[in-house]
C-alpha cells in the first residue's frame, strides 16, 4: 500500500481532520540516513505530524519544522509542502537505549524533555509565519498538540506512531491530526474523548492494514466522518546541482579561489537526502567568471 493522507471533517463541521499512513516515506528517511530504530521513531513522527500539517496549507506554500531538544540525538529539521512532499533529517541518526518502562521506544530520552519546537511557514509573502513552543514531553506528539493549542489557539489531539524491524527497517508508520472548530458543542468534544481513551496505538492500526479513512473512523466513530480528499505523501527532497552552485557563488569570489587552490574540486552535500554533487575546477572557475562578469 503506498503512503498517503485524507483531509476530513467529523460531526457535520464541528472537527477537522487529517490522518496519514507514512511508512514508506519514514523508511525511505531510515534508509538514507541509517536511523537507529529510537531516531528511526523520533523522526518518523516528526515527519508524520510535518506533512499533515503541510496539508493545512495551500498552493506552494511550505513548512519548516525543528524540533531541539537537549537528548542525545540532537535537533531534527523537517520540511513539508501542501502537496504532500516531506523530507527531514536529525542530526545524530545512531543512538540507542533499552525499551523504556512500557516496553516501547524510548523516544522522549532520545529527543529530550527541555527545548524547543519551532513551526515557520512560508506562505509566500514577505514575512514568514513562525511560531515556537517548548517542547513539553518529548514524544513528539504531545509536543505538536501543546503547539497547536499554544502558539494557534486550536485544541487539537495529535497521535503518531512507528514501529521498526528487527532489521531496522519500518514495519509501520503513520498518524492522525482532530481539531476543533470554533462552536464544537461539549457532547462532541465527549464522545471525541471517549474514543481516544479506547483505541489502540495508531501505529498498530497501520500495521493491521488501517487506511487512513478508517483511523479517522475509530477515532471520531463510525458515521461521523466525510472525507473530503486524499493526496499521495513522499519523501521527496528539492535539492539539485544548480541549487548547491548557486549557495556556492554566493561564496564570493575568494572562497571559491580557495576551493580551487586547495582541493581544486569541490563537493556539496544535501543534509536531508544525502545526494553528493561534485563541482570539478573548470566549473567553479566559471563561477568565478559568472560574479566577475
Amino acid at each position: 500500500m503506498t503512503d498517503y493522507l485524507v483531509r476530513a471533517i467529523g460531526y457535520n463541521g464541528q472537527v477537522r481532520a487529517f490522518a496519514a499512513r507514512t511508512t514508506e516515506t519514514v523508511g525511505e528517511a531510515q534508509r538514507r540516513h541509517n536511523t537507529w530504530p529510537v531516531v528511526s521513531a523520533a523522526l518518523g513522527r516528526s515527519m508524520t505530524a510535518s506533512v499533515m500539517m503541510g496539508a493545512m496549507l495551500k498552493g506552494e506554500d511550505k513548512i519548516t519544522v525543528k524540533i531541539e531538544g537537549n537528548g542525545p540525538i540532537g535537533p531534527m529539521i523537517i520540511d513539508a509542502d501542501a502537496k504532500g512532499d516531506v523530507r527531514g533529517y536529525v542530526t545524530n541518526g545512531q543512538v540507542h537505549f533499552d525499551l523504556n518502562e512500557q516496553g516501547k521506544l524510548d523516544v522522549r530520552r532520545a529527543v529530550g524533555t527541555e527545548g524547543t519546537l519551532t513551526i515557520v511557514k512560508d506562505l509566500g509573502m514577505r514575512d514568514m509565519f513562525s511560531g515556537q513552543t517548548p517542547i513539553v514531553s518529548g514524544e513528539i506528539a504531545e509536543d505538536f498538540t501543546y503547539y497547536f493549542a499554544s502558539s494557534e489557539q486550536v485544541p487539537s489531539s495529535v497521535g503518531l506512531g512507528v514501529l521498526v524491524n528487527p532489521d531496522n527497517t519500518i514495519l509501520a508508520a503513520g498518524g492522525f491530526i482532530l481539531q476543533l472548530m470554533p462552536g464544537c458543542e461539549e457532547e462532541t468534544i465527549d464522545a471525541i474523548e471517549a474514543h481516544l481513551a479506547t483505541i489502540e496505538p495508531v501505529s498498530k492500526m497501520i500495521e493491521k492494514g488501517y487506511t487512513p479513512e478508517h483511523i479517522l473512523e475509530v477515532v471520531l466513530g463510525a458515521g461521523n466522518v466525510q472525507i473530503l480528499d486524499s493526496m499521495p505523501v513522499q519523501f521527496k527532497c528539492q535539492c539539485s546541482k544548480e541549487r548547491f552552485g548557486a549557495a556556492i557563488i554566493g561564496l564570493g569570489v575568494d572562497e571559491i579561489q580557495e576551493m580551487i587552490d586547495e582541493d581544486g574540486a569541490a563537493e556539496a552535500q544535501c543534509h536531508f537526502c544525502l545526494e553528493a554533487y561534485q563541482f570539478s575546477k573548470e566549473e567553479l572557475e566559471g563561477f568565478i567568471d559568472e560574479i566577475n562578469a
